[in-house]
């Protein structure tokens, strides 16, 4: 059977903008479109590649000058969290995870604005609406889904659901070789839980649920402090020139 020309991705190069990790550096990106029957199987090649998601885009870096941006994944069978992880832990026993349709939902786009308000004033989320979170949430082709994390209620150990608005929201892709954190934010008035370390730890444990070897965090940065926290989920691979290499300490 020959292939429709529309089955073949094509890539495409954004021009050069300023680097929203290291100050002074030009970021370009290469991407192509996550649409049609092979959006799937796309998408696993793309993000095994280095590739992130973004609704129906898949992208990595293509800058010139830097190769600072590095794809990581943590190592779920040989994952054990470290002391402070552990404290962390056991600061969220509280919540609870709840995997949902990634279908919008007014209290997630609350929360979602408070977040970006809070922590990202200056970025490049912070201008968008509530039609733009429901195209960020809804428009994939891929297999994907939300964990919605609430407060533990009387009715938790019946129904594995939590009460009250939601603390944390990730939107996660589902792949063959692990689960994908697309994105993820949380009520910035919770900073003392850490919830975005707490959010990673409870999507290893539920690759390890699903024996899935990997848990894909995105790039990591080194020398970018908002990229920081991602060295200490090991033993990690980062994809180097000659593949995927297995990192067991920052």
């Amino acid at each position: 059977m020959t292939s429709h020309p529309r089955d073949a991705p094509q890539f495409y190069l954004t021009a050069p903008s300023p680097c929203p990790y290291l100050p002074g550096q030009q970021e370009r990106k290469v991407f192509t479109h996550l649409v049609g029957r092979r959006a799937r199987d796309l998408n696993e090649i793309l993000t095994q590649g280095g590739f992130r998601r973004s609704q129906t885009i898949a992208y990595r870096p293509a800058c010139e000058t830097c190769r600072a941006c590095i794809s990581v994944r943590v190592v779920v069978g040989d994952f054990a969290p470290s002391d402070s992880q552990r404290r962390v832990l056991k600061r969220n026993r509280d919540l609870v995870g709840q995997a949902q349709a990634n279908r919008p939902a007014s209290e997630q786009y609350a929360l979602f604005r408070r977040y970006l308000d809070a922590r990202h004033g200056d970025g490049g989320m912070v201008d968008m609406t509530v039609l733009d979170y429901a195209m960020m949430v809804e428009d994939s082709h891929v297999e994907t889904h939300l964990v919605v994390y609430r407060r533990r209620g009387p009715d938790t150990a019946i129904n594995g659901r939590g009460t009250g608005a939601p603390v944390a929201v990730c939107l996660t892709d589902v792949l063959s070789d692990g689960l994908s954190m697309v994105y993820s934010f949380y009520d910035p008035a919770e900073a003392d839980r850490s919830l975005g370390t707490f959010m990673i730890l409870d999507h290893i444990e539920r690759a390890r649920s699903l024996g899935l070897p990997y848990l894909y965090l995105g790039y990591w940065v080194e020398g970018s402090r908002k990229m920081q926290y991602k060295a200490k989920f090991t033993p990690q691979e980062r994809l180097m020139p000659n593949g995927w290499a297995r990192v067991e300490e920052d």
